[in-house]
């Protein structure tokens, strides 16, 4: 099945304050223990940077997991980062996480040595998937550990219409059709796999973990000075 794309942004406030009030706790405690186990044995400390943040629940979530690291989520929806700065007030970690609002490349992302570099759910969006990487590649430093989580596209729609209805049937029907199209939108593991080749990512790994998701993970060892996207 080719690939359909779906709009880069959820930028609609109804639609971004739906996807923020969704039960993701499962799936997101599922990333935070995910890059436990690719990184096991050390704690996570300095800065953390999240591409694609939306309301930001990861940000916090990495913020409480990991004491003695702060935490700047990027999200190109004002009404993501809205939600997500409405949030950080009253969050106990959210002294430690901050939020930019801007599009890759080129978002005000903080010039700093990055101890790891995340992302859930931004790859599919994209119509040109190699920002995501080009992004990696500039803000990467010394030893950065790389978890980047996602859909992966099904065969055909009637199994993406399968998925919807084993995992998203009781969700409202805005997030049901989201799933679906974020599947069509998806790309396959071996997409991915030449995507990071293209980019010269030779230290991050493709990973199936489930019917519908894959990781992207791995560490880049380096040492240079972080220069902005885009340049």
């Amino acid at each position: 099945m080719q690939r359909v794309p779906e709009p880069e942004l959820m930028d609609d406030q109804v639609q971004a304050e739906v996807y923020a009030a969704a039960d993701f706790d499962e799936a997101h405690s599922r990333i935070v223990d995910g890059f436990d186990v690719c990184f096991p044995g050390a704690e996570l400390r300095g800065c953390v940077l999240d591409l694609g943040c939306g309301p930001g629940d990861i940000c916090f979530r990495l913020a409480a997991r990991y004491p003695g690291c702060t935490v700047t989520g990027v999200d190109g929806s004002n009404a993501m980062i809205r939600l997500a700065n409405r949030r950080r007030a009253d969050d106990a970690a959210g002294d430690r996480v901050t939020f930019v609002e801007g599009l890759i490349p080129g978002a005000p992302i903080p010039e700093v040595p990055y101890a790891a570099i995340v992302s859930n759910s931004l790859l599919h969006h994209l119509h040109r998937p190699e920002v995501l990487w080009q992004a990696i590649d500039t803000y990467a430093d010394t030893a950065t550990r790389i978890y980047i989580a996602d859909l992966r596209r099904p065969q055909g729609m009637d199994e993406a219409r399968r998925l919807v209805g084993e995992y998203a049937a009781g969700e409202p029907d805005i997030l049901q059709r989201d799933f679906y199209n974020s599947l069509l939108a998806a790309f396959t593991p071996q997409e991915v796999e030449a995507q990071l080749a293209g980019a010269g990512l030779k230290d991050l790994s493709v990973d199936v973990i489930s019917d519908r998701h894959l990781v992207v993970h791995g560490t880049i060892n380096r040492d240079r000075q972080v220069k902005p996207a885009g340049r």
